[in-house]
């Protein structure tokens, strides 16, 4: 069990990255944030780094548990793509800083083979889960099964990815939720219209 002060500092970090960017950001500011002692971080952290890697993993974390069960509780595959691409909009609208940090740091701080590794983990966790709603729906006749599954996934994380990074770059002033349907749609329907005919 995490103690309230590493709590307290990973919220303070996550606030103080979103605002002025990772490498702005001093140990300083984040204790200041938190209302604790310079050397209080340390206690708890190895280095700025340090907080920035235990953020995607415990942050990570909770978000995927929320996702899994979400999923769970979801008999059919649409149900569940649609429950899961509605879960990981809610929550990152839920937490701005949080939305910021996962979708801009993660791409922009040059990573140790630690955050590396993390960010590689959380990427290939969501795939997986796609992965296991993909074949599902294949299996139940609502999805083709001559997709290219590696494809599906990539396709639909990184469309997610760019609705969550187009929402925080207009600074959150829509419901960032309300994009989950149309986006389960576009997976699901595509934007060919199967009644018309080809090019002559």
């Amino acid at each position: 069990m995490k103690s309230d002060k590493y709590h307290l500092i990973i919220e303070a970090a996550i606030t103080v990255f979103a605002k002025q960017g990772y490498y702005q950001t001093t140990v300083a500011q984040i204790a200041r944030e938190a209302g604790v002692a310079d050397g209080t971080i340390y206690l708890y952290f190895k280095n700025k780094e340090d907080i920035l890697l235990q953020i995607f993993s415990f942050r990570a974390k909770q978000i995927f548990d929320q996702f899994y069960d979400a999923v769970a509780h979801c008999d059919h595959s649409e149900e569940k793509l649609r429950s899961l691409i509605r879960n990981q909009l809610e929550a990152f609208q839920q937490d701005k800083g949080l939305a910021v940090v996962f979708q801009a740091e993660s791409r922009q701080v040059r990573k140790s083979d630690a955050l590396t590794e993390q960010i590689n983990q959380i990427s290939k966790q969501y795939r997986t889960l796609i992965g296991e709603i993909v074949e599902k729906g294949q299996e139940e006749g609502c999805m083709r099964k001559d997709l290219y599954l590696g494809l599906v996934k990539r396709f639909i994380l990184g469309a997610v990815e760019e609705v969550i990074n187009t929402w925080v770059l207009a600074g959150g002033r829509y419901d960032l939720a309300s994009m989950a349907d149309p986006l389960v749609d576009l997976y699901m329907r595509g934007i060919g219209n199967p009644e018309a005919r080809p090019p002559q």
